[in-house]
């Protein structure tokens, strides 16, 4: 069922876009109904016709981290009732405001929550949040649902067998796509003791990637990002370690990847869009995304 609807809505997208290119050619005689612009608009009501899932954790101070990072401040700066006394915030606050506005200060790490890890995080002069294209942000969404495998046992690693074990099932992976591993970890949040799940020497035990499956995604076939529902691609024995170079792989080849996604139980592994993004912040070297998908 889900192979079908995949290529319908398939069939659907194509269908508009070779209408446009058709009205595209006889720009002189098409009337305004088959503008470019009006078949944008038909996709997007086809887009608005399905599911939608968020596949982003809200974040607050105290949620799971990487160790290394202080917790996240909030200060309300601003609130809708004026100061008593007459100071502060009301002095500054707009006539047209009324009886106020509520506006605050937010102090966290760029690698917080759900959010993306551009290729400078870990490799020097390469791309940072600003620097990654629009196009890289609306992808065909491929979800490699390893969570009984995950259930079993916590230090599962993504091996390629399992990845050719999906294209055997689904198909090729289209290239450009936003590869997600699903292990259903992120029914452990927001318990940082969970999601860490350290044994009685420190050591934790979480799922993660393998080297070869993500050179056979990104070198083989041409995906554009990856994400995942730990904190780390690398799984937890390897971080324990400091062992980070399966992380260090993807980004130094240029592309982002997400960290801490939710909800991928709602997601068919095959046919789904995904919509990833996050602030613009200059030279960023991380920033919290808001990542859903459309599902047919």
């Amino acid at each position: 069922m889900h192979k079908f609807l995949h290529a319908l809505l398939i069939s659907v997208f194509l269908g508009l876009l070779c209408r446009a290119s058709a009205a595209a050619d006889s720009e002189s005689n098409r009337s305004p109904s088959d503008t470019d612009s009006q078949q944008l608009w038909k996709i997007q009501k086809v887009l608005a016709s399905k599911k939608y899932v968020d596949l982003t954790h809200e974040f607050a101070p105290g949620i799971p981290r990487w160790p290394g990072f202080p917790d996240e401040t909030r200060k309300t700066i601003y609130w809708y009732d004026p100061p008593k006394d007459g100071s502060g915030s009301a002095d500054k606050r707009p006539d047209t405001m009324g009886s106020g506005f509520f506006s605050e200060l937010f102090t966290h790490v760029g690698q917080w929550g759900t959010h993306v890890d551009p290729p400078a995080h870990f490799i020097k002069g390469l791309r940072t949040v600003d620097q990654i294209d629009p196009k890289e942000m609306v992808l065909p969404l491929v979800v490699i649902d390893v969570h009984e495998e995950a259930a079993k046992n916590p230090d599962y690693t993504l091996l390629l067998g399992r990845v050719k074990k999906w294209e055997k099932d689904h198909g090729q992976i289209p290239a450009g796509a936003f590869v997600a591993m699903r292990t259903d970890w992120s029914k452990r949040w927001p318990d940082a003791a969970k999601m860490e799940n350290k044994d009685a020497n420190g050591v934790a035990h979480y799922p993660g990637w393998s080297l070869p499956a993500l050179k056979y995604l990104y070198e083989d076939r041409k995906i554009t990002a990856s994400g995942h529902e730990t904190t780390d691609t690398d799984p937890g024995l390897a971080a324990s370690k400091d062992d980070y170079s399966l992380e260090t792989y993807i980004l130094s080849r240029n592309h982002y990847q997400i960290e801490l996604l939710t909800n991928l139980d709602q997601v068919p592994e095959a046919g789904a869009l995904v919509v990833v993004s996050f602030p613009k912040p200059k030279g960023g070297s991380g920033f919290p995304a808001r990542v859903f998908a459309i599902v047919p």
